[in-house]
């Protein structure tokens, strides 16, 4: 299996309406963690508690600038999982640059709008640029249909989750939003590095075509 390392640097954005807590940011102990999460409600919900149960105590990021955000990757997953993670356990899904992250992204706020029955949607985000350390299963140009279904994850997500279970630091892929751009999911949280907030956007799309406006708000 081949393996690249991750796109330097790479981009993730991630919804406004997530506002950034540092609960892990300031605790300088991994004893120290259940204290002040249960402090903080996040031992109250029980999806939470039990995804911090399945990732490995060294893998836990707290103590620097972001880590917050970084854990929220892992302990908020969506409900349905990603491409390459179930809904056990997130991941850390991010872009080789700003515009492939806007198509990504563009791409389901439209997919709501559609179910919603919305012609618009916007939606604004924050801007999150980290080095991805470590190297990653490279699948950008590999025929593999059933992993880069448009609709279907089940395959890609047992792949994916394969990969997380024998140690790898995650898959790097071709962008099916953004002609061109590469895609990466770190399943290490240790390894995603000096994340630093960059720009606020608010993005809006319709739903009648392709077109993506983004306009930059004030930090």
């Amino acid at each position: 299996m081949r393996h690249t390392p991750a796109p330097q640097p790479s981009f993730r954005l991630i919804p406004s309406q997530f506002p950034p807590i540092g609960l892990f940011d300031t605790v300088s102990r991994a004893a120290d963690l259940d204290a002040v999460m249960e402090l903080a409600g996040w031992t109250n919900d029980r999806l939470v508690a039990e995804r911090i149960a399945r990732l490995p105590q060294s893998e836990w990021v707290f103590g620097r600038a972001n880590s917050s955000i970084v854990m929220a990757a892992f302990l908020h997953a969506a409900p349905d999982g990603g491409r390459f993670s179930g809904p056990d356990l997130g991941a850390w899904y991010a872009a080789d640059r700003i515009e492939t992250g806007l198509a990504e992204v563009a791409h389901h706020l439209r997919r709501e709008a559609f179910a919603r029955r919305q012609t618009t949607a916007t939606r604004r985000f924050r801007v999150y640029v980290a080095r991805l350390e470590g190297t990653f299963v490279d699948l950008c140009g590999a025929d593999q249909p059933a992993l880069y279904d448009r609709q279907d994850y089940a395959a890609s997500q047992a792949f994916g989750e394969r990969q997380r279970a024998s140690g790898e630091d995650g898959i790097a892929y071709d962008s099916l939003r953004f002609v061109g751009g590469v895609a990466v999911c770190a399943y290490r949280p240790s390894r995603v590095l000096d994340v630093v907030q960059a720009q606020h956007l608010s993005v809006t799309v319709r739903t009648d075509g392709p077109a993506i406006e983004v306009e930059t708000l004030s930090q």
